[in-house]
């Protein structure tokens, strides 16, 4: 069984203890690296007996973890498509100690001992989260997970302690973890998944229900209400069952339009929290602002429901709170683009405190009703000084052009590959200062620094230093145009042409060549900071924190 088990690139990085990309530079460089023994071309698998004996015989230390080779076994016992499964059982059988649910065909007796070892040395939860974060790495396309800061952030908004804790699309069940919740209740469309997420709870000792079924088509929590709920639902599923669930009586805000499934699941979360309980959901930002939506904002922002909108690594969180019978919606809803003072700003507003980034609901009211945060608040609070110091950099900036004359020689020419065969210039192993690199992305220059392993896009030369110069060699290919790519992605610049000129005079050229790179560089920071002092101009302006100068 050892010696079936396969590992992907990442698996061999993290054993080597080296980047994806010193991977990839073994499999060129060396004809004697494992081949893969399976997968795609682009997502190959290799032999993990060959890649130690390799990585061995180099004298490069392996040290593979006993968690790596409990999750290499798991792995091997079938194809991928079922491994959420099988991490399941895994997480049944440590929640249940000596329970095996496989089938008889996963029957591995060496795992199990395994399994009880590790759990031996780090504990049944720990041992479980290690694989469920191999799982995670394995999968990542597939599975969002929401980020652990962000996790946290939404169990604050909603606590402290929030007693019965929802979540209708708890993919892994980390936002549940995260709640500090006395009972959780938890629900995502995948059944494996949902093993996964139930054991999790249940190796951290939670109370607990979960079903493995869609939220939105097939409530398992009908009637059902919490202290709190918290989701990070799937965003634009197109296939959300729009149709089936036309008039649900969930829909209290209004029908959710086809191609808006988000707006379902916020209504979905509302009608099942408790009057006056907390919901902490997390949108695409186009959610607060898409015309087709604007209807149901607009019942949210009149009822009171929507509280706050603050925008969070990339997306949204919406802070909705149920209404309670006859109470009075509240006039302000809290917009923040900058999430640092968020925790005390909410709280602060949910006692009815004016605070910063409180915008009033009338004003909200409008025909679009964008409840974008970026839209209402102050680009740069510290616009002012911040123009001042970018000016002050500004006018430092020099631009200088090389003195250049108009010549009446035409010299001859020979091509990058011509050199090659001469030996002038020679492709390196590993770049070092004075080799020429040039790539898709940037120009060619001349390296200096620190010896670093080129990537695959990459041509790297080493020129003769008596013959020609390297300056002068990445003027050239960079007047050329850079490079030219073939199909293979890699950069094949043979036809370019260097002038023949005497190594004085190409030292004359490289020095030039180097001084106008400087005058482009120069130009593009001053065009950069000049767009700054734009910008930086007239939100000091607007916001007064600018006067002009008599």
């Amino acid at each position: 069984m050892e010696e079936q088990a396969t590992v992907t690139a990442a698996d061999i990085a993290r054993i080597a203890g080296v980047g994806r990309a010193a991977v990839s530079n073994w499999r060129r460089r060396y004809g004697d690296f494992p081949p893969p023994v399976g997968g795609t071309a682009s997502s190959p698998l290799f032999s993990l007996f060959a890649v130690e004996n390799w990585l061995r015989e180099r004298g490069k230390p392996v040290e593979i973890s006993l968690g790596d080779r409990i999750w290499q076994r798991l792995r091997n016992l079938g194809d991928d498509l079922a491994l959420g499964d099988r991490v399941g059982r895994v997480g049944s059988y440590l929640s249940r100690r000596g329970v095996w649910t496989f089938s008889p065909r996963y029957d591995d007796a060496e795992l199990l001992g395994l399994l009880d070892r590790f759990v031996e040395e780090r504990g049944a939860r720990e041992a479980f989260e290690f694989l469920c974060e191999r799982y995670v790495d394995a999968h990542s396309r597939q599975l969002s997970v929401t980020p652990e800061p962000v996790a946290a952030l939404m169990s604050r908004l909603i606590g402290p302690g929030p007693g019965v804790v929802l979540d209708p699309a708890c993919g892994l069940g980390t936002l549940l973890l995260a709640s500090g919740g006395t009972r959780l209740l938890g629900q995502v469309d995948d059944p494996a998944t949902s093993c996964i997420a139930a054991h999790r709870l249940l190796l951290a000792g939670a109370d607990m229900e979960m079903y493995g079924a869609d939220a939105l088509s097939m409530d398992s929590y009908e009637g059902v209400l919490a202290d709190a709920v918290v989701c990070d639902p799937p965003f634009n599923e197109r296939e959300w069952g729009y149709d089936e669930l036309i008039g649900d009586p969930r829909w209290e805000y209004g029908q959710p339009p086809r191609g808006e499934p988000e707006l379902a699941w916020v209504q979905h979360c509302l009608a099942h929290v408790k009057p006056g309980g907390l919901v902490a959901i997390r949108m695409p930002p186009a959610a607060a602002g898409r015309r087709t939506g604007r209807r149901i904002r607009g019942n949210l922002l009149r009822a009171g429901a929507l509280r706050a909108v603050v925008t969070v690594g990339g997306a949204d969180l919406w802070l909705l709170r149920r209404p309670e019978s006859g109470e009075r919606p509240p006039s302000r809803l809290l917009l923040l683009a900058d999430p640092s003072t968020v925790e005390e700003q909410w709280r602060a507003h949910l006692r009815g405190a004016e605070v910063p980034g409180a915008v009033r609901i009338i004003d909200l009211l409008d025909e679009e009703i964008d409840l974008s945060p970026a839209r209402y608040q102050a680009r740069d609070e510290h616009a002012g000084e911040a123009f001042l110091e970018v000016r002050k950099h500004f006018e430092g900036i020099r631009p200088e052009l090389p003195t250049l004359v108009v010549s009446d020689e035409k010299p001859s020419f020979v091509t990058i590959g011509e050199l090659l065969k001469s030996g002038v210039l020679t492709v390196p192993d590993l770049v070092e200062e004075g080799d020429v690199v040039a790539s898709p992305a940037v120009p060619a220059y001349v390296h200096s620094g620190k010896p670093f392993t080129a990537e695959p896009t990459m041509s790297k030369y080493r020129a003769d230093p008596e013959r020609l110069d390297a300056a002068f060699l990445a003027g050239c290919l960079r007047a050329a145009g850079q490079i030219t790519p073939t199909s293979s992605t890699r950069i094949d610049l043979k036809r370019t042409r260097i002038p023949r000129l005497p190594i004085e005079t190409q030292r004359a050229h490289g020095a030039a060549f180097t001084r106008l790179a400087a005058f482009e560089d120069a130009l593009r920071e001053a065009a950069e900071s000049g767009l700054e002092l734009v910008r930086l101009g007239l939100a000091g302006l607007t916001e007064g924190q600018l006067i002009p100068e008599n």
